[in-house]
């Protein structure tokens, strides 16, 4: 039986009494609950219905933001993308569509994310905290010279100013963020370029993980669940086809799907190690 290869895992479980698990299975919850709300509602009652879906899942946008963090764009900025994104996501969603909202809005945030690092990657910027912290820095340095009769290191303005020696390393360096460096820079005579020593991600890998999780999930689910998931992610049959093959109408196909992926958005959350 072939792996149903195009589900994310997204969503958490409450399974015990983590109260983080427990507030994303609540969200899970609403988040389902709101979505067949928009299967027969108005478009006056979608509109508030997509405004809820939003605010429900506004943590998960945040979460996924936070991964991006100290890259040189503050963390409220990229809050601020991730949300656009999930509104773009919520806005277009559609319910019989088959799939999971979840599923279907984190790579519309992800989008977002990258596209906002792709428009100022030629533009270096500093952590404000580092920046305040480059400024002390500075200002103590003739007096740490003048004390020590040497040239101050890292340590020493630490001490001085009271911060992690880390931070002030990160500091000094940011000097140089001012003139950056070209990736096409040749370091010596005849060596490769800076940018032929950059590594680059594997996309395989990213999704190794993802995909033995996901086995073992739809491992867990019954033969037929499995059959109709194969039939409608992975020949892409529609709920109409499906129905016809196995002698069920579509609201019966729509059901099993929905309680499959339910299902595997559980065991999911358990087989997912944390961030």
């Amino acid at each position: 039986m072939a792996t149903v290869s195009v589900l994310t895992p997204c969503a958490p479980h409450l399974r015990d009494a983590h109260p983080a698990d427990a507030a994303a299975g609540s969200r899970a919850e609403r988040t389902a609950r709101i979505v067949e709300n928009m299967r027969t509602a108005t478009d006056e009652a979608r509109r508030g219905l997509v405004h809820e879906l939003i605010e429900t899942n506004a943590q998960v946008a945040r979460s996924m933001a936070s991964r991006y963090r100290d890259r040189g764009i503050d963390v409220e900025d990229l809050e601020q993308v991730a949300l656009v994104g999930l509104t773009k996501a919520a806005q277009r969603f559609e319910p019989d569509a088959g799939h999971d909202f979840l599923s279907y809005a984190v790579p519309t945030v992800r989008g977002e994310l990258r596209r906002h690092f792709r428009d100022l990657g030629w533009v270096i910027r500093v952590p404000r905290r580092i920046q305040e912290l480059r400024a002390k820095v500075r200002a103590v340095e003739p007096v740490l010279h003048a004390r020590l009769e040497r040239t101050p290191r890292a340590i020493d303005y630490a001490a001085h100013l009271g911060a992690e020696v880390a931070d002030v390393v990160e500091a000094l360096s940011a000097d140089s963020c001012y003139r950056p460096t070209s990736i096409d820079h040749t370091p010596d005579a005849g060596s490769a370029s800076l940018g032929d020593l950059l590594g680059t991600d594997d996309p395989e890998l990213a999704g190794a993980e993802a995909r033995m999780l996901l086995g073992t999930a739809v491992s867990r689910l019954t033969d037929r669940e499995r059959l109709v998931l194969g039939w409608r992610f992975v020949d892409d049959r529609t709920q109409q086809e499906i129905g016809a093959m196995i002698g069920l109408d579509q609201a019966q196909v729509s059901r099993i799907l929905r309680k499959a992926l339910a299902r595997l958005r559980l065991d999911l959350a358990d087989l997912v190690p944390a961030a």
